[in-house]
């Protein structure tokens, strides 16, 4: 089989399972499995595979149709334009979650102006996409990454490593804001707020494939952020401020939730390019 024929036969069948983006999947595991850029799987067509390479993607392709995420099947994925390595212990890191981090490095370089040093956590870090993404855009900012996972701790110091930012990413185990070993300026989290009633609607790559514990809210979605918020004593700094990724519709919820614990928050909801409010920011 030559790679045009492969790249065809795999996006058909991809297709025909009724997997999104296909073609795009397609690329992806023939490049994977061949070391070629986007670029080289079109520029050299007629390239032969060998039988082992035909018989690793007829097994990769097994494992997509089983519905397990491109991600995990890849060992990898891209977020803020960054390649982190990912395994089946850390939630997938998604493309909405960049717009947290776009505001968190926004409010981190206004402070850092005023001749502050300051020091932010990422609760719940998964893979510590947002804390890396964090440190290598604010090279001077102390970054505290947390998550109750061992094994997602293990994924985050491999990605530590890779991007040089292991010693300004401190990795602290404990259940969310427990093991934070000083007051911090700033608090940036993307907990779990997925309702126990919505999980019939999830599709089989997260329902079978992603870590619950990565997911679940609880009864409301807003478990982990009612934690949160009860440890948040002596956690933050004076005139530091908090931000959270919500789910669509959660908002007033989440507003409401805060100012029962910190009646003189002052709460700002942030909506994304698509209009969605998808971050909170709360000041105290």
């Amino acid at each position: 089989m030559i790679l045009r024929e492969a790249l065809q036969s795999t996006t058909q069948t991809l297709c025909k399972a009724g997997i999104a983006d296909a073609s795009i999947e397609a690329e992806l595991l023939l490049g994977h499995i061949l070391g070629m850029s986007k670029t080289q799987l079109y520029t050299e067509p007629e390239r032969s595979l060998t039988p082992m390479e035909a018989e690793h993607l007829s097994h990769l392709i097994r494992r997509r149709l089983d519905h397990e995420p491109a991600a995990y099947i890849l060992g990898h994925s891209e977020f803020y334009g960054i390649d982190f390595y990912i395994d089946c212990h850390t939630f997938i890191p998604r493309p909405e979650t960049e717009f947290l981090v776009e505001q968190a490095v926004e409010i981190a370089q206004s402070i850092s102006w005023r001749g502050k040093q300051i020091a932010i956590a990422d609760i719940g870090t998964g893979c510590g996409a947002i804390a890396i993404s964090l440190a290598l855009a604010l090279p001077h900012v102390k970054i505290y990454a947390t998550d109750v996972s061992a094994s997602a701790l293990e994924v985050v110091e491999v990605n530590c490593r890779r991007y040089g930012v292991n010693g300004r990413v401190q990795i602290l185990q404990g259940n969310l804001l427990e093991p934070l070993p000083q007051p911090v300026d700033m608090i940036v989290a993307n907990l779990p707020y997925i309702k126990d009633c919505e999980f019939g609607d999830l599709s089989p790559e997260i329902i079978n494939f992603e870590p619950t514990i990565a997911l679940a809210g609880g009864r409301d979605g807003l478990d982990k952020i009612r934690r949160m918020l009860e440890q948040m004593s002596g956690k933050l700094s004076y005139g530091a401020c908090f931000l959270l990724e919500i789910g669509q519709g959660q908002g007033r919820m989440v507003t409401s939730l805060i100012k029962s614990y910190f009646p003189q928050a002052s709460i700002k909801l942030i909506s994304d390019l698509g209009g969605i409010e998808r971050v909170v920011k709360a000041g105290l």
